[in-house]
């Protein structure tokens, strides 16, 4: 047993890595709980490929499920909107994004919240990071730098079936910090990453997902909140060719809802984790209606990071959580 004073979940991490003792540690939040059979399944990449250093796992919404000591126990769907918009966004995020660039061999993420890494690849390039509100994002990019600067072959993989539930943020004020802070630390990872950008030398990663995350994930918000404001003024100004309009947000609706539903088909083909028609009917719905006003907040919150980060802003801010004693 480890007793320090708090310095931070960067710190805490450190502190853990260096008192373990085998080769291999799991790094999973503090509101999060794991499946039985879930840290066993993400040793198989371990055992098969001897080069993978790291390996993430799904995670899961718990809001709505019932979880006793310590396990989910039912599986459900929150009564509260914003947990079942985020229920949807983790499919897609985790089925369709995840899945995708793990098969490219270019995954970038290993979410906080459950991955598994070799502790002595962890300890050869410095740690976490203190100074950044994204050292999960952080170190797997430095984890990337490092392994290809020195030649050495590995391998860092996705499974979606070792699975994580977390507790999600159920208001507005809560989701926003979090969000806010997530596109903190892909501003903070990025610039500090800057060189492997468009790099030969880093091959896939830096050929095509660091730019894929440059101009997607960092400068999408901006792009996409600015054609909002230009939509908006040239309404005012009476310059929209309505028809072209109208079929272009029907595209983009269609596109995006597209996405969802399928990662909650293919999430219910592959793992049937709703046992009622119902709830499946429920995240179909909801990927159709995160398109009016919950992707429009989650663009603002994304697009006011950077203002909070030129101010200078490193703090989490507070994430309350209601817990699974319930």
């Amino acid at each position: 047993m480890l007793d320090k004073e708090n310095g931070g979940k960067a710190d805490a991490l450190n502190a853990g890595i260096i008192m373990a003792t085998h080769v291999l540690f799991c790094a999973i939040d503090a509101d999060s709980v794991l499946e039985g059979n879930a840290l066993l399944r993400m040793m198989r990449p371990f055992l098969e490929q001897p080069e993978t250093v790291a390996v993430g796992g799904v995670v899961r919404i718990a809001n709505g499920c019932r979880v006793e000591h310590g396990r989910v126990t039912e599986i459900g769907l929150s009564s509260n909107a914003l947990a079942v918009f985020q229920t949807v966004e983790y499919l897609r995020a985790f089925l369709f994004g995840r899945v995708g660039w793990s098969a490219l061999g270019a995954l970038l993420i290993i979410s906080g919240a459950f991955g598994v890494f070799k502790r002595q690849v962890v300890l050869d390039v410095g740690g976490y990071r203190h100074d950044t509100v994204g050292e999960d994002f952080e170190l797997v990019v430095r984890i990337h730098r490092y392994l290809r600067d020195h030649a050495i072959r590995y391998r860092i993989v996705f499974l979606p079936d070792p699975v994580c539930w977390t507790e999600a943020p159920e208001t507005l004020r809560v989701l926003g910090r979090q969000r806010n802070r997530w596109q903190r630390g892909l501003i903070d990872t990025l610039k500090i990453h800057w060189r492997m950008c468009l790099n030969p030398r880093y091959g896939r990663i830096g050929m095509i997902a660091m730019p894929y995350f440059v101009i997607i994930e960092l400068i999408g918000p901006l792009i996409e909140l600015s054609g909002y404001l230009f939509i908006t003024i040239a309404f005012c100004l009476n310059l929209i060719n309505l028809p072209f309009f109208l079929l272009f947000l029907t595209l983009a609706i269609v596109l995006g809802t597209v996405l969802s539903v399928a990662a909650v088909v293919l999430d219910e083909i592959a793992y049937r984790r709703f046992p009622r028609l119902s709830q499946l009917l429920k995240l179909i719905a909801f990927g159709l209606a995160e398109n009016f006003g919950y992707r429009q907040l989650t663009v603002w919150w994304r697009a006011r990071a950077f203002l909070d980060y030129w101010r200078g802003n490193t703090s989490w801010g507070a994430m309350e959580r209601k817990g699974f004693a319930r």
